[in-house]
C-alpha cells in the first residue's frame, strides 16, 4: 500500500470519527442530522453531475440501499441521542463488516476462508471487551440495529455500483433519505439544527467517501477497508477526550481487537 493511498484512507478515517464525534455531542442528533444531509447532497452534486452514468438496472439497488440508508439514519440518532460513542461506534463499525460476510457467504453458498474465520472471532471478542460484561444492553441492540443496516446496504451496492458510476449512485441513493428524513422532524428543530456543526458533519461524511474513492484507486479494496476501520480507534480516542465518556483499556483494547479483526476480514 503507498504512503498516498495510506494518508487518504487514514484521513477518511479520521474524518469519519470526527463527524460521529460531532454529531453525538448534539442534544438534537435527529434535526442535525436532516440538516446535514442536505449539505451532504450538495457537496456530492457537482461530482455526481460530472461522472453521470446510471443504468436502468441500478434503479431497484439504489431503492433498496435508499431504504437501508434511511433505517441507518434513524437507528444512529438513537443511538447517539442516548448512549456512548465509545460504546455504539465500535459495536456498529465492527459488527457490520460481520454481518455482511455472513449475508454474502448464505448468497454465494461459500465457506469462510481461516483468516475471515478469525476475523469473525476477534471482532467478536473485541465487541465483548467493549460492551463490557454487566452495563450498555439497550445501546448494545442499537448499535447491533445499526449494524445491520451498514451490513444490508453494503451488500446491495457491492452489486448496485456494477450499473453506475460511484458518485452518481450515491447520490441517488442518498436522495431519498435526505427528502424523506426531514419531513418527520419538526420545522422549528431544523430551523434550529441548521447552524455550522451540521454543515460540517455534512460536508465530512461527504469528503470522507471521496477519500476513501481516491485511496481506492492507488490501492486494493480489503487494505483500504482495513485502514478505514482504524476510525473504531480513533473514535473511542476521541470520545474520552472530548464527551469525557468513562473509556477504560478494556474499551480501549476491545476497539484496537475489532480493529484487527476486520484487517482480518479484509485480507481474507
Amino acid at each position: 500500500m503507498s504512503s498516498e493511498a495510506l494518508g487518504l484512507a487514514l484521513a477518511a478515517a479520521g474524518l469519519h470519527a470526527l463527524w460521529n464525534l460531532l454529531l453525538a455531542r448534539e442534544r438534537d442528533t435527529e434535526a442535525t442530522i436532516a440538516v446535514s444531509l442536505v449539505v451532504f447532497i450538495a457537496v456530492l452534486a457537482p461530482l455526481a453531475a460530472a461522472t453521470w452514468r446510471v443504468e436502468g438496472a441500478a434503479v431497484p439497488y439504489v431503492l433498496g440501499s435508499g431504504a437501508l440508508e434511511l433505517a441507518y439514519i434513524v437507528l444512529l440518532a438513537a443511538a447517539y441521542r442516548r448512549f456512548e460513542l465509545s460504546l455504539v461506534y465500535p459495536l456498529a463499525r465492527g459488527l457490520a463488516p460481520v454481518l455482511a460476510l455472513v449475508v454474502v457467504l448464505v448468497v454465494v453458498g461459500a465457506s469462510p476462508s481461516a483468516g475471515e474465520i478469525g476475523g469473525v472471532v476477534a471482532v467478536a471478542v473485541g465487541i465483548l471487551l467493549v460492551r463490557g460484561f454487566r452495563r450498555g444492553g439497550r445501546g448494545s441492540a442499537l448499535a447491533v440495529a445499526v449494524a445491520g443496516a451498514i451490513a444490508g446496504y453494503t451488500v446491495i451496492d457491492r452489486y448496485g455500483i456494477r450499473h453506475a458510476n460511484a458518485a452518481p449512485y450515491l447520490l441517488l441513493v442518498m436522495l431519498g433519505p435526505a427528502l424523506a428524513y426531514p419531513l418527520f422532524v419538526e420545522r422549528a428543530r431544523l430551523a434550529a439544527a441548521a447552524r455550522p456543526v451540521a454543515a460540517v458533519i455534512g460536508m465530512a461524511s461527504a469528503v470522507t467517501y471521496l477519500l476513501v474513492l481516491l485511496a481506492l484507486r492507488l490501492a486494493s479494496a480489503p487494505s483500504v477497508s482495513a485502514v478505514r476501520e482504524t476510525s473504531v480507534v480513533i473514535a473511542v480516542v476521541l470520545a474520552r477526550v472530548f464527551l469525557r465518556e468513562p473509556v477504560g483499556v478494556r474499551r480501549l483494547a476491545g476497539a484496537a481487537i475489532v480493529v484487527a479483526g476486520v484487517a482480518l476480514l479484509a485480507a481474507g
